[in-house]
């Protein structure tokens, strides 16, 4: 059984307790829609102000919409397209202070302003990515994407 805790201490020590959060609550499930889905789950009650968080897994050199906690959202993104999409052909975490200045963004929720995205790596490969939208500019702190950067290091062992 999961029980919201309060997080407290620094930012850092925050990421580190979820992250161990989710390593006990994946203990054992080898299913991946269902750990995909109690990670953004997870990290929807964990982090504030935010407005969409989910993945996106890549099938046949393209985005696919995966589990997710918001508004419904687009389902297919290319490779190299958006912030997304452009995560997955650099292999490499983009922070996004204002959205509307990203050349081609992809707005698929109107309230977002700022968003960060993680690949989520096997093999040395991208399979897919962690999307975090906020509806505040700058949302995401260096902090932010070293605690998602853990958060997805411990998703991987369980998928």
């Amino acid at each position: 059984m999961f029980s919201k805790i309060n997080y407290e201490g620094s930012v850092e020590i925050q990421y580190e307790t979820v992250a161990k959060q989710l390593d006990a609550l994946l203990e054992g499930e080898t299913d991946q829609i269902a750990n995909l889905s109690n990670a953004s789950a997870l990290l929807n009650q964990f982090l504030d102000n935010i407005n969409w968080v989910g993945f996106y897994l890549l099938k046949e050199d393209e985005l696919v919409l995966g589990p997710f906690q918001g508004l419904p959202a687009c389902v297919r993104i290319a490779i190299g397209r958006g912030v997304c999409g452009t995560a997955v052909s650099k292999k490499e975490t983009i922070v996004v202070d204002d959205v509307h200045e990203f050349p081609g963004h992809i707005a698929c929720d109107a309230a977002s302003n700022s968003e960060i995205v993680i690949p989520i790596m096997k093999e040395h490969e991208v399979i897919g990515v962690l999307d975090i939208d906020s509806p505040i500019k700058s949302r995401f702190s260096y902090e932010d994407q070293k605690g998602l950067e853990l958060f997805i290091n411990t998703l991987t062992k369980h998928i």
